[in-house]
């Protein structure tokens, strides 16, 4: 088993050391590092303007060979429709949930994507330790002063990863872009690749009048039992997020009526998973048959009225339950409402 401790503690550089704590539960900090009032909403308003509708664009090429005898994979470019909607705003808090439109007209479908949660100056984060590992690491009070973590979620609300940074705002352009973190392979590579283990990835958010861009720089990473890292290649993605007027977005809200209740009852076993351990294991395979496709057949069942929201969880707690392992726990259940 490759050791968790040797990768996180290569990647959470800055994140180990205890934060204090305010009355209102966020972590203290320096009064000349905090943010102003407008600072604080310019903030808001950059992360509430990734809500919306978008033509997006998805290009990953492999740009750097970094060991002899590599060759690049194949540029992955596709494009899609997405609804970006926000679920949650507790003001120093906010959900943005994606979801994929295909189709058109009556063949139109919606498809449940990812989760991207920002909270303001955090105490703690999600890091991934390899091999569907996660840790809870603390950030340190100096890193969360004036800064939002960005945690994002899979499909079936399982972690992807998490970083730390401050926007920075200049004239109606707002960046994000936190310190290097390690996440899963992605499905595109993980459902045709067995040549690499993990991404060490640079995340920037860039938000512009027109809608806004993710850019990622990757390195894919090899990595052997003692937890030892070997660069592979270097990739560059770019998402770009162009803000449209989609005709269908209405069965996005739809399918978020029905099944809005259900995610949240999902959303609430992760969240006390964070919150109330040190780490957990989350075991799936690469076409996803042992998690996230299961718990998102019962959304789509919920979606044309055949379970109800209480059938559909008491079956995806069955799931959870089964392909989550917690740190020292004995009792798995711990972790469900």
């Amino acid at each position: 088993m490759i050791s968790r401790l040797i990768i996180a503690g290569a990647l959470t550089m800055g994140l180990t050391a205890c934060a204090t704590t305010t009355d209102a539960g966020m972590a203290a900090a320096p009064a000349a590092e905090m943010r102003s009032e407008a600072e604080f909403q310019q903030d808001r308003d950059a992360i509430l303007a990734m809500a919306g509708e978008y033509d997006v664009v998805f290009d990953f090429r492999e740009v750097v060979a970094l060991q002899a005898g590599y060759e690049f994979a194949d540029d992955k470019r596709t494009g899609a429709w997405e609804v970006v909607r926000v679920i949650e705003d507790r003001g120093d808090f906010i959900a943005l949930q994606h979801f994929l439109l295909t189709g058109e007209d009556d063949d139109a479908m919606v498809i449940k994507h990812w989760r991207q949660d920002w909270a303001y100056q955090p105490e703690r984060i999600m890091a991934f330790a390899g091999h569907d590992d996660w840790d809870m690491v603390t950030v340190d009070a100096t890193d969360a002063a004036g800064a939002w973590s960005q945690s994002v979620y899979q499909v079936d609300d399982s972690p992807r990863y998490a970083g730390v940074a401050r926007w920075e705002h200049d004239g109606d352009i707002s960046t994000w872009e936190p310190e290097t973190s390690l996440r899963p392979l992605p499905r595109r590579d993980d459902t045709t690749r067995t040549d690499y283990d993990a991404i060490e990835a640079v995340n920037r958010h860039v938000i512009a009048p027109w809608g806004w861009v993710h850019e990622q720089d990757n390195t894919k990473l090899v990595i052997d039992e003692s937890g030892n890292a070997t660069p592979l290649v270097r990739e560059v993605g770019v998402n770009t997020y162009t803000r449209t007027d989609l005709p269908n977005d209405a069965i996005a809200d739809h399918y978020w009526a029905a099944t809005a209740d259900y995610w949240t009852h999902i959303r609430n076993y992760w969240d006390n998973l964070e919150a109330s351990t040190a780490g957990f294991h989350v075991e799936d395979d690469a076409q996803g048959t042992l998690l996230y496709g299961p718990l998102l057949d019962a959304s789509m069942r919920l979606y044309f009225d055949a379970e109800t929201t209480n059938e559909a969880w008491v079956e995806a707690q069955e799931i959870l339950n089964a392909q989550v392992e917690i740190w020292g726990a004995h009792d798995q259940m711990v972790a469900a409402e």
